[in-house]
């Protein structure tokens, strides 16, 4: 692959990532994704190998009683506790809190680095679906210094233990998969990664 092809194919699957674990599977923004894995339109356009993605693949279209706008509710929103939270600082800080220092570290970065960033709402701009946005804007625009930067000081230190974690609690096919296609991917982009991940504490 050349340099363009590789920054095509990392915002690519970046994109796809961070829509289906920030939005709702039934928004605008993820339902044509979440049909195109179900019905396995994608595997010859992720750059994995397909041996290596079809039964991740087969998990995505497998039956189960909770729909998945509900599965949605139960992993991301609430009402009780998330198995997984999908914040940086619930890891990486002491108290497990939302805007912990590392959130407020990567808002210094992101400052310093010129990246405007615009939220939903009040909330959080570590949440590992936008960081992955954030990391396949950063390819679209040739910026892959801060690409890479954002994944080794910001995303890195901290998702294989929520990904790991997320997996195991998904409680649905769908999620499951998606979980552990998002391990795939992310090991893959660390694989070729020209600078170290930071090494951080992580506190659950």
């Amino acid at each position: 692959m050349s340099e363009v092809e590789d920054r095509k194919a990392f915002a690519f699957s970046a994109r796809v990532l961070g829509a289906l674990f920030y939005f709702a599977p039934d928004s605008e923004q993820a339902a044509p994704l979440v049909n195109a894995l179900t019905a396995g339109e994608w595997v010859q356009d992720w750059p994995l190998s397909e041996e290596v993605l079809q039964p991740i693949a087969e998990a995505f279209s497998a039956p189960c009683d909770e729909t998945l706008p509900e599965a949605w509710q139960r992993l991301f929103i609430g009402p009780y506790a998330l198995p997984s939270p999908p914040w940086g600082s619930v890891w990486l800080d002491r108290e497990s809190v939302l805007f912990g220092d590392s959130t407020l570290a990567l808002r210094q970065w992101m400052r310093e680095n010129n990246i405007a960033f615009e939220v939903q709402q009040n909330e959080p701009e570590d949440h590992f679906g936008t960081l992955l946005l954030l990391a396949a804007w950063l390819a679209e625009n040739g910026r892959d210094a801060e690409r890479d930067q954002l994944l080794a000081w910001h995303l890195l230190p901290w998702s294989t233990r929520f990904l790991s974690e997320f997996v195991d609690h998904a409680g649905h096919p769908f999620y499951a998969a998606l979980g552990r296609l998002a391990q795939l991917t992310l090991a893959d982009w660390q694989s070729t990664l020209l600078i170290p991940v930071a090494e951080k504490t992580l506190y659950r």
